[in-house]
């Protein structure tokens, strides 16, 4: 017996799984540069997010078109890739359709014809969606944001998953073995008369070449995921279950920040006697944010969760009113930004060498951060339960407390809180004056 096939097929294994632990371990460890966040309240909330959000797309179809073709492509992409267990089992131990062993023919036709179908439906929805970029244009995909690279992924996700359909159906319409079954061969069968003129061997030949093109195309685009923004097929899952469930608009308060007020606030406190559970608490080293390592660990996460799919942007009232701002481009440059981190921290032995450059104003400006209004639409219509707000948030912070760099009206507001206990410029005495007309 030839074994060579067998151990080709183990090596390509290998070497595609391999390489795509190397990168998952690297984008964790590119997370962890953020800081470490609590997100261990409302378990049984967080799990029926992730049964209704990140499995049942129930965000995704509020927008019906493009949610019931995002599902067909999920479901079937999916179910399909069970058939890959079945070929990878073939591959070690060199059998042929190793379910039809273990399942009789008609629960393995099923399967099979099942996949078929499904195969089909994912090829007509890639090609709608491929008309939707390319010939209809939607507004959302036209951004200035989404020119170059990301453009172009959009389009080779979709140029993959046509490939591996088709790999798919032709491995099965020219398999004679499968076709003499008349079992599950609901699509194939219409294709298996295409090579009707090739003798037996040069069937086998089609076949043996579909089947590995298929698996090698499939470790590929296992890998490819880690470079694209189809990483959330992955990430998904746990962005959604680490997502916030606290009320929107609520903001998070800095607990040193809160304590000085409450100390100010309070006329019988000590300022120079802290309680005894307050003496171990540290004033953070920086407020807010400037670099992705200010930012959380759950927020690098949504970065390199976003599916950039621009819902967040075409919601964005900033954007529709012709404003710089564009959560997505938010979320895209500090995933863009944690990518060069990484590779300096790769490039110099696992240590982070200074390039003098930052995610505030290399990246991101402050006329994007001060055009939001803070309104949630973004976070509220993320398919993903991303939130480009608290990014935002954060660095604005940064440019209030670090940077003193409020934009004036803001200063201006600030100043008459101070002075007056209201954000008009009118002294106290003069608030009720009002009601003298």
């Amino acid at each position: 017996m030839n074994y060579l096939p067998n151990i080709a097929f183990a090596i390509a294994l290998i070497l595609g799984v391999g390489y795509f632990t190397k990168n998952i371990k690297k984008l964790v460890r590119n997370i962890k540069l953020g800081n470490d966040v609590d997100a261990s309240d409302n378990k049984s909330e967080r799990w029926k997010n992730v049964v209704n959000i990140a499995l049942g797309q129930s965000k995704m179809v509020r927008r019906p078109i493009s949610g019931l073709l995002h599902v067909v492509v999920y479901v079937g992409f999916i179910i399909i890739n069970i058939e890959v267990l079945e070929i990878i089992i073939d591959g070690i131990f060199g059998t042929h359709r190793i379910g039809l062993s273990v399942l009789s023919t008609s629960v393995y036709g099923f399967l099979i014809g099942t996949f078929e179908i499904l195969a089909c439906l994912v090829l007509l929805t890639v090609i709608i969606f491929w008309i939707r970029r390319n010939v209809l244009k939607l507004a959302r995909f036209m951004k200035s944001e989404m020119e170059g690279w990301p453009k172009t992924d959009g389009n080779l996700i979709l140029y993959f998953e046509v490939v591996l359909m088709t790999l798919f159906l032709v491995m099965n319409a020219t398999d004679v073995t499968f076709q003499d079954l008349n079992s599950g061969n609901v699509v194939s069968q219409y294709i298996a008369p295409w090579f009707s003129g090739l003798s037996e061997s040069t069937l086998h030949s089609v076949e043996r070449t579909a089947w590995w093109l298929h698996i090698l195309g499939i470790l590929v685009f296992l890998n490819y995921l880690y470079f694209s923004k189809h990483l959330h097929i992955l990430l998904a899952f746990p962005n959604v279950f680490y997502g916030s469930v606290t009320p929107k608009g609520q903001v998070n308060n800095l607990e040193a920040v809160t304590k000085e007020v409450k100390l100010m606030m309070d006329p019988d406190a000590d300022p120079f006697a802290a309680p005894a559970e307050e003496a171990d608490d540290e004033v953070p080293a920086k407020f807010g944010a400037s670099d992705v390592q200010d930012l959380n660990r759950i927020q690098l996460l949504n970065a390199y969760t976003c599916t950039e799919c621009g819902r967040c942007t075409s919601a964005c009232p900033a954007n529709l009113t012709g404003k710089k701002l564009s959560p997505r481009k938010i979320m895209m440059d500090t995933r863009d930004r944690l990518e060069e981190v990484g590779k300096n921290i790769d490039a110099n032995n696992g240590e982070f060498k200074d390039d003098g450059k930052q995610l505030l104003g290399d990246y991101i400006t402050t006329e994007e951060l001060w055009a939001c209004t803070t309104c949630n639409a973004c976070v509220e219509e993320c398919p993903v339960s991303i939130n480009p707000l608290s990014i935002i948030l954060d660095m604005r912070r940064y440019l209030v407390m670090e940077q003193s760099a409020a934009p004036t009206e803001l200063n201006n507001m600030m100043s008459n809180i101070e002075n007056n206990g209201a954000p008009w410029p009118y002294n106290q005495m003069d608030r009720l004056n009002w009601k003298d007309d």
